[in-house]
């Protein structure tokens, strides 16, 4: 185990808080006008699924749970759960629903992500921070409409709902972050 400080955690990682493992779903630090900046956490225990809140001071020490990363290809999807494999020693790994959450939609056949292991089971997944995807439904492209800040809403193929620029048409491949589904560009293939 190590120490580290509170603000330091980002989603993903994992933290031992009274010899439970927990993973890191959401982090943000809090920096009120007056009074002492804190972070708060949301976070799943991993040996049930159960979800809390925490809140540290900035400066406080949280013990770090060791876990081993690795990268994975992404396989197929079933009742089990996600299959991944390791590039290295061809090892598979099922990954259950709960450990991907709403990233889930992002995944795509023979994607690269980092898979945290503790004790042999996967923990937490991290996903790469872009993935292209195509627009399956927008509204028409209106003529003489200038790609200003004005934004309309279209689905994804992978279902997912974004807002993209006017100019931007049914069929065309686009890049989001995984993170939020937001869109980052017009795919340059």
């Amino acid at each position: 185990m190590a120490k580290v400080l509170a603000s330091s955690l980002r989603k993903g990682n994992v933290i031992d808080i009274s010899d439970k493992l927990y993973v890191v779903i959401a982090a943000q630090n809090i920096h009120p006008g007056k009074g002492t900046p804190v972070t708060q956490l949301d976070l799943r225990r991993i040996s049930d699924g159960v979800k809390i809140a925490e809140r540290y001071r900035t400066t406080e020490q949280v013990e770090r749970a060791v876990v081993e990363e690795r990268q994975h290809t992404f396989l197929y999807k079933d009742g089990e759960g996600h299959h991944f494999m390791n590039p290295e020693n061809y090892d598979q790994v099922v990954v259950p629903e709960d450990v991907i959450g709403d990233q889930a939609a992002y995944l795509q056949e023979g994607m690269v992500v980092m898979l945290s292991m503790h004790n042999g089971n996967a923990i937490a997944i991290e996903l790469p921070q872009r993935v292209t995807l195509e627009i399956v439904e927008t509204e028409p492209t209106m003529k003489g409409q200038t790609a200003s800040s004005s934004y309309k809403p279209a689905i994804l193929s992978n279902g997912v709902r974004t807002m993209v620029p006017p100019h931007i048409a049914t069929g065309t491949r686009i890049v989001v972050m995984t993170e939020d589904g937001s869109y980052v560009e017009r795919a340059k293939d």
